[in-house]
């Protein structure tokens, strides 16, 4: 089944979430529907667009729809016409398509967030047809526009419940004031004023509640907006009694109490603009991340450079980039050199140098030279892109625990009604006089203060603040049940080369016999190194290029298979192999054989060069272990996690790279189906682990363990294997990890406790609980004023994870 994801409007407690899933679900063709609070999303699998669209809106709800313009060239009829309409209609997240012959454009409104223009660009072509936007509009940040259009609810009910509160709670606050309104306006003319205000309220302003909790009680899914409605017209219609027809009412039970209804709807528009506010920051990281991407580029088109905006870049194009400026897109290096700091998307605090084949990433800043290259991948497919729909993914993911939350506010609202009922009823029967009113009261409170926001809201806003932390330190949660299950691990579990290593050799060690230079001789193996294209020959010309030395021209190179190279330099045969390379040659090593050996008990491979017939050094070579590796494995350690090196290397290399790092489990000269057996005898103990590898050898391995996570800089297999992705090759990014993970799932317990135990405690005062011991009776006004609080307290508190420290570089 296909699966969209694409944004629902009113959503606003745990109880939307369930309904908004279950109206979904119901729709002919789905497999399976979820909803997300934080971020105002629906994951669908399977199902037409324009179906869902209508369950949602028949529900209450919305889903919001983007519109676009495409030029399309090559239509001559009108079977052109429908044939791109039935094309574009056919795609998942398409609601409509309209073609027009004479215009030759094609309007199109979809799903927002279901799918990308680029998707229906596509569509057109493979129809044989050519489309392009016409207009590029700016995007509306709807999180902008609902910020600002609750501001205005709020400013509008503000105005008006400001005469309603002084005049009713003004009078028993203030006697003298209650005795010269009688005296002027007269009780039952201030009654009517704020009979006027509160209907404007309740007709403005409250109207969303009315009509979204009306929806919510006809599906027979009675939501927070049910309870915000039923308590407030509760409230104002006993007031519109208590109005027009007090005979109705005992003579003790003739009150009002229309400021109840129209401040319990301005506390609770503030608390949804603060809300609003707030969850505008916890998408922060995507924002960070999309403002990477320049908006326009320098193209190369008809011979002259232009100036384009991004979305007309296509692959094949020759751009060229000035000093100082972001890459566009994913290239390759056709001309000029230059560093890059691609800190921003691989987290390596030094710049890279980019020269003629070299690869390039979008959003990455040039540094001081100009270059020139080939586009690769545009659009949707380049690595930023990637990266933010990995994020953004991350971030509508559902944990388990959250489907403990669904139950319990699935059933919470209707208890919540059935409190409520009760305790009206036993104020009826056993309340003091006059008891009418201390049933509504009491009911009103239980209504208001049991609304479940801060339910719903408590785990999702929690995962958004987190992943997109987590994204801003170089982690990427591909999957986000790895977000929960990362803080319980026991065992991180460590593939070696390219994990632990640098995964290509390096020259570490050159030891000098007596009487020969460093640059010289080093010079000399170069220059025949560089004819060979051994991994081990790269990493000797690395270290001669490194130490800026000029390579003198060599001659007559020849390889001796199994035993090392030769070749000629300024007059003189050089020999560079094996110890039994220099025996077959008739070169003694002399005092370097036990250099040669102390390299090798030191992991290294040692070789050995002869310079005419002349033993002139030890060279040692190895994998280095990576910057940071020694102070990520001490941080496993400090977590109180078992630490275990698997590797495909001989147990003597394995070993001495372990007891460099302080590792003390190590588990080598295994296959790749070797490690996944070692992983399973791990779990076979009941040990809950982390697999952290970079190969396609790997690729098992992170797929068998609790919690796959691949080095960024590895293969692409082992990448989409895994449930968390480094972006760079530094192993402290699993550190940032682990932290992201326990401090995210630490916060989603402290906003359930807070969620729950906030409903548990207060619904009893609300109820009346403590009115027989201290006479108090909890006031509707105060339980709007303590349900607000409670959700800006779960959203203060989960925006707390932007500043999780990490480990990053």
């Amino acid at each position: 089944m296909a699966e969209m994801i694409f944004e629902v409007e009113g959503m606003t407690c745990g109880a939307c979430v369930g309904r908004v899933e279950r109206v979904l679900a119901a729709v002919d063709g789905v497999g399976q529907a979820e909803a997300n609070l934080a971020n105002g999303t629906a994951r669908v699998q399977g199902g037409a667009a324009p179906a869902l669209a209508a369950a949602l809106e028949s529900a209450g709800f919305g889903a919001r729809q983007s519109h676009i313009t495409l030029a399309i060239e090559g239509m001559t009829c009108a079977s052109c016409v429908g044939r791109v309409e039935r094309g574009l209609a056919a795609l998942d997240g398409v609601v409509s398509a309209q073609v027009n012959l004479a215009t030759e454009t094609a309007d199109v409104r979809f799903l927002a967030g279901a799918l990308a223009k680029d998707a229906l660009i596509s569509a057109v072509s493979d129809l044989g047809y050519v489309a392009k936007v016409q207009e590029v509009a700016a995007t509306p940040d709807h999180k902008a526009e609902e910020i600002l259009t609750l501001q205005r609810q709020l400013i509008t009910a503000l105005v008006l419940t400001l005469p309603v509160f002084s005049l009713e709670m003004g009078g028993h606050l203030v006697p003298a004031f209650h005795h010269w309104i009688a005296q002027t306006i007269g009780t039952q003319n201030s009654w009517l004023v704020q009979f006027a205000l509160t209907s404007l309220v309740l007709l403005g302003p409250g109207r969303v509640f009315y009509t979204r909790g009306w929806a919510a009680l006809r599906h027979l899914a009675p939501d927070m907006n049910a309870l915000v409605m039923i308590g407030t017209a509760a409230a104002y219609g006993f007031s519109l009694v208590a109005t027009f027809a007090p005979a109705l009412l005992p003579s003790t039970a003739q009150a009002v109490y229309y400021e109840a209804a129209s401040v319990i709807v301005t506390l609770i528009l503030l608390g949804r603009w603060l809300e609003a506010r707030a969850k505008g920051r916890t998408g922060a990281a995507i924002a960070r991340l999309v403002g990477l991407a320049p908006q326009t580029a320098q193209v190369e088109r008809d011979g002259t450079v232009q100036e384009l905006p991004l979305d007309a870049v296509v692959v094949g194009d020759i751009l060229h980039l000035r000093p100082g400026e972001k890459i566009a897109v994913d290239g390759e290096v056709i001309d000029g050199r230059s560093y890059v700091d691609e800190s921003m998307i691989t987290g390596e605090p030094a710049p890279v140098e980019k020269a003629p084949g070299a690869m390039v990433t979008g959003g990455t800043v040039n540094g001081t030279g100009a270059l020139q290259y080939r586009a690769l991948r545009v659009g949707a497919d380049t690595m930023l892109a990637q990266i933010i729909r990995m994020v953004a993914q991350a971030q509508g993911a559902r944990l388990p625990v959250q489907d403990l939350v669904n139950k319990i506010t699935g059933w919470f609202v209707p208890m919540v009604l059935l409190a409520a009922a009760v305790t009206v009823l036993i104020w009826l029967v056993f309340g003091p006089s006059p008891a009418l009113t201390h049933a509504l009261v009491a009911g009103v409170a239980v209504l208001i203060i049991a609304c479940p926001c801060a339910m719903g809201l408590a785990v999702p806003v929690s995962i958004m603040v987190g992943t997109g932390r987590a994204a801003e330190l170089g982690v990427l949660f591909r999957k986000g049940a790895a977000l929960q299950a990362l803080q319980s691990i026991d065992v991180v579990a460590l593939d070696k080369t390219g994990t632990l290593t640098a995964g290509r050799p390096e020259m570490t060690d050159l030891v000098l016999a007596q009487g020969f230079n460093s640059h010289v001789v080093l010079a000399r193996i170069a220059a025949i190194e560089a004819k060979s294209e051994h991994p081990i020959a790269q990493a000797i010309l690395r270290a001669a290029r490194e130490r800026g030395l000029e390579l003198p021209p060599a001659f007559d190179f020849a390889s001796h298979t199994g035993f090392g190279i030769s070749g000629q330099v300024a007059g003189q045969r050089v020999l560079i192999g094996s110890a039994r390379f220099m025996a077959q040659e008739g070169v003694e090593l002399g005092h370097l054989a036990k250099a040669g050996n102390t390299l090798a008990t030191n992991g290294k491979t040692p070789l050995f060069a002869a310079l005419h017939g002349q033993i002139a050094a030890a060279i040692g070579v190895a994998d280095p272990v990576k910057t940071g590796t020694p102070e990520a494995i001490a941080a496993f350690k400090a977590m109180g996690l078992r630490v275990v090196m698997i590797s495909g290397d001989t147990t003597e290399t394995a070993r001495v790279i372990a007891g460099e790092l302080g590792i003390k489990e190590v588990i080598a000269e295994v296959l790749p189906d070797g490690k996944v057996a070692a992983l399973q005898a791990l779990r076979d103990k009941g040990l809950r682990l982390a697999f952290v590898g970079d190969g396609i050898n790997d690729a098992p391995a992170l797929a068998l363990a609790d919690v796959g996570i691949a080095i960024g800089t590895g293969t692409d297999v082992a990448i989409e294997a895994a449930d968390v992705v480094l972006m760079s090759g530094d192993l402290r990014g699993v550190v940032s990890a682990l932290e992201v993970s326990r401090a995210t799932m630490r916060n989603i317990k402290q906003n359930l406790f807070w969620a729950f135990g906030y409903n548990a405690a207060l619904i009893p005062v609300a109820a009346g609980l403590l009115y027989p011991v201290w006479g108090v009776q909890l006031s509707p006004v105060l339980a709007a004023g303590a349900m607000a609080m409670s959700s800006i307290f779960v959203l203060t508190n989960a925006l707390r994870l932007r500043w999780v420290a990490g480990a990053r570089a």
